[in-house]
C-alpha cells in the first residue's frame, strides 16, 4: 500500500518540528474504490513543542487522547477495499478535527473530565496557530481527495471510522460491538445494519448507538459528506476489539464482506438532494 505524509511548507508551522510527521497522512492515495475513508482521531501524538499539553504519558494512552485501534482498522480496511484514506497526524487534544471551529471543544480545556493544562488560557493567536497547523491541512486534504474523485467523474462514498470504550465513566457496560451513526441518508447505513445483524457471529450492532449521527458534534460527516449529498456513514467499533493487528484485520474483513455488495451498487454513487 502506498502512503504519504502531507506537511506544511518548512518553517510554515513552528509547532511541528523538522523531524516530526506532517498533520495529515494519506493511505493508498491512488486506490481504485469509489470511496474515501477518514480517521479524525487515529493518533495520540502531541508535537514536542506543546510538551504533552502538560499531561502524563499515561493519559495519552487512553481514549481521551485518541480512538484506540482506528489507525489499524482503517489501514486493514483500506487494503481490503482498495480505498484511499485520510488520517489525522496528531491527537484530538491538540485540535479536535470532528468539531466545527465555533465549537468550544475544538481545542478542549477539559476532556472526559480531565483538565488539559496546555489548552488553558490560549490567546487568539495561539488558537489560530493550532487551527493553521493541524485543522486546516486536514480539511484541505479531505477536500482535495474528494475533488480528485469528482474530477474523474466519481461521486464518492464517504466513511468515517471511530472507536468507543467498552464502558462509560460510571462503569455502565456498552453492549455493542459496532455501531453505525447516520442521520438523513440511509443508503449505506440501513443495508449495512441489516448485513451486520445477519452475520453468523451474532454481532451486537448499534443503530445510532453508542453515539448519534444526528448530533451536531459529528462535524466531519456533516461538513464533507452530508452537506454535499454524498452517500456516507460513520462507523464506531469497540476499541478493545480492534486494538491489535489481529483484531483490526478480523473486523476489517467483517466490514469488507458487509460493505462489498452495497458499494458495488452503481445507484449508490449519486448526489442526494436535501
Amino acid at each position: 500500500m502506498n502512503s504519504s505524509n502531507t506537511s506544511l511548507k518548512q518553517g510554515d508551522c513552528p509547532l511541528i518540528g523538522s523531524g516530526e510527521p506532517g498533520p495529515v497522512r494519506i493511505l493508498n492515495e491512488n486506490g481504485s474504490a469509489r470511496l474515501l475513508l477518514v480517521g479524525d482521531h487515529v493518533s495520540n501524538r502531541i508535537p514536542a513543542s506543546l510538551d504533552r499539553l502538560g499531561l502524563e504519558n499515561s493519559v495519552l494512552q487512553e481514549h481521551v487522547a485518541y480512538d484506540i485501534g482506528t489507525r489499524k482498522l482503517i489501514t486493514h480496511l483500506s487494503q481490503h477495499l482498495d480505498a484511499p484514506a485520510v488520517l489525522a497526524g496528531y491527537s484530538r487534544l491538540v485540535v479536535d478535527l470532528n468539531r466545527g471551529l465555533t465549537d468550544p471543544t475544538v481545542i478542549p480545556e477539559v476532556s472526559d473530565g480531565i483538565p488539559i493544562p496546555g489548552n488553558r488560557g490560549l490567546s487568539r493567536e495561539d488558537r489560530a496557530q493550532r487551527i493553521h497547523c493541524f485543522y486546516t491541512p486536514y480539511r484541505l486534504a479531505v477536500d482535495d481527495m474528494l475533488y480528485r474523485m469528482r474530477e474523474r467523474g466519481i461521486v464518492p462514498a464517504f466513511i468515517s471510522i471511530h472507536s468507543f470504550t467498552p464502558q462509560l465513566a460510571d462503569r455502565r457496560h456498552r453492549p455493542w460491538q459496532i455501531g453505525l451513526m447516520w442521520d438523513k441518508d440511509p443508503r449505506i447505513p440501513v443495508p449495512l445494519l441489516k448485513r451486520l445483524r445477519a452475520h453468523p457471529q451474532n454481532i451486537v450492532v448499534g443503530d445510532n448507538e453508542p453515539y448519534s449521527g444526528k448530533h451536531a458534534a459529528d462535524y466531519t460527516i456533516d461538513h464533507h459528506a452530508e452537506a454535499a449529498g454524498l452517500p456516507h456513514v460513520s462507523i464506531e467499533t469497540r476499541q478493545d476489539l480492534v486494538d491489535t493487528e489481529e483484531g483490526a484485520e478480523h473486523w476489517a474483513s467483517i466490514l469488507h464482506d458487509s460493505l462489498r455488495e452495497i458499494l458495488a451498487d452503481p445507484d449508490l454513487y449519486r448526489l442526494l438532494d436535501h
